[in-house]
């Protein structure tokens, strides 16, 4: 199984990824060439290896042949949404047969309203993917009519994980919306690349941060009544 996917700098061990993950919501906030879909793509064979099908949402809406090659096994599976019965028929094939979906979307299909649901947020609240899939949100800064509905895609997402059974892993290119300490409550964090604005994700470990190292937190699994204690380190990724 493809679970090693680092090294610790503070410890003599490897990082290694844990069943615990799969159901755990992760954030990789991270500059463009970080490397932060390297890491988002061992998470993605992690969990195929462990009989979960995954749902890979791309916003930038990219042409089959724009994906990375690394996406392109022989579990990838691509679709481009869009509103229509063809789709929700062929959508509704693949999930029956748990591939793995890498989906392009456009971020315009999202609401405008709070109080109007898109069917791209009717789509992802499908209750056979919420059941059966670990989701990934793949963001692009550059889509700025993304960042326009930003808000009220994470007060969505706020509904959104109580009801998945599996985790979800967010990559965005930092901005300072993760200053929310709302938004910072959803997520398990795991930080990779720098920081070079000072509206950007308050950590000043990120800010010199070279490729493939990043910054790794985490709660520990211990029985407590209270939260348990965070812990971090600094990672150096596999690649």
């Amino acid at each position: 199984m493809r679970n090693k996917i680092g090294t610790f700098k503070n410890r003599i061990a490897k990082l290694t990824l844990e069943k615990r993950l799969l159901t755990m919501n992760t954030l990789i906030l991270a500059e463009e060439g970080s490397g932060k879909t390297n890491l988002a793509n061992k998470i993605r064979h992690f969990v195929i290896d462990n009989g979960i099908p995954t749902l890979y949402l791309d916003f930038s809406n990219p042409e089959e042949s724009q994906v990375e090659e690394r996406y392109k096994d022989e579990r990838f599976h691509y679709m481009r949404f869009e509103e229509s019965d063809a789709f929700n028929a062929a959508l509704q094939e693949a999930i029956a047969a748990r591939k793995d979906i890498y989906m392009a979307v456009n971020p315009n299909y999202f609401s405008n309203r709070r109080d109007i649901k898109s069917k791209l947020s009717q789509m992802l609240q499908t209750p056979e993917l919420l059941e059966h899939y670990y989701y990934f949100f793949h963001e692009i800064s550059r889509l700025n009519a993304f960042y326009t509905k930003f808000e009220d895609f994470l007060l969505y997402i706020l509904n959104f994980v109580h009801f998945k059974k599996y985790g979800l892993t967010f990559l965005s290119q930092p901005h300072e919306t993760f200053e929310s300490p709302q938004i910072k409550l959803i997520f398990t964090f795991l930080f990779i690349g720098k920081c070079s604005n000072v509206h950007y994700f308050n950590t000043s470990l990120l800010k010199n941060m070279k490729p493939h190292t990043f910054y790794f937190q985490y709660r520990l699994d211990s029985k407590t009544l209270l939260f348990n204690e965070v812990q971090g380190d600094i990672v150096t990724i596999d690649h």
